[in-house]
């Protein structure tokens, strides 16, 4: 089983999300066997999507500068490692409502039109399909299920617009609410993370 954990908090360490994440992989890879690939968006930060980016982008492959080849590059190799997974965990902090400017740039890397989704009769296509996804979902608040839950849909859209439509989140909320609101997530957590690696 190959295993790519995506930690995107702007923290490289004590991020509550990576904790997370590391705990869900360590569930999965419990005996031993699996190689597990980590990506700290954090410490090996993504370049945004912006006009050089996309100009790159919309350049075929053989009239592209040494510079453009370069960029289009660093995407190519978050969609290989995405593309050899069979397992991929992220860790998905919330920042002001919504997931981080790390994750965002993560998620403009791998959707590409013709290689990870497609647009065919009816609509578009995701092309990374059979694989599982857990999502550690963190926040210093309480929104699950609420209006100001603004994080989780664009989650589950993005992931099934690539065919990664099985996906579990765990939820961790609370952690600003002081230090028994932090016991009581992480034990939920824990529970959560029991439930769905059975």
């Amino acid at each position: 089983m190959n295993i790519l954990q995506i930690n995107s908090s702007a923290r490289s360490t004590g991020s509550e999300s990576t904790r997370l994440a590391d705990a869900i992989v360590a569930k999965l890879n419990a005996d031993g066997s699996a190689s597990v690939v980590r990506r700290d968006l954090a410490a090996q930060p993504h370049p945004v999507l912006d006009e050089a980016a996309l100009q790159a982008l919309f350049t075929p492959a053989d009239q592209r500068t040494a510079d453009q080849a370069a960029r289009v590059a660093l995407d190519d190799a978050l969609i290989a490692q995405v593309q050899a997974a069979d397992v991929i965990v992220i860790g998905a902090p919330m920042y002001n409502f919504g997931i981080t400017v790390q994750l965002k740039s993560w998620f403009d890397a791998i959707a590409r039109a013709g290689v990870t989704f497609k647009y065919g009769a009816t609509g578009p296509v995701g092309l990374l399909t059979g694989k599982k996804v857990f999502v550690a979902v963190t926040r210093g608040g309480l929104h699950k299920d609420a209006p100001t839950d603004t994080q989780l849909p664009h989650l589950k859209a993005f992931l099934s617009f690539v065919g990664l439509t099985d996906a579990q989140f765990v939820f961790s909320e609370g952690h600003g609410l002081g230090a028994d609101a932090v016991a009581r997530a992480r034990a939920d957590a824990e529970q959560q993370i029991n439930a769905v690696l059975v």
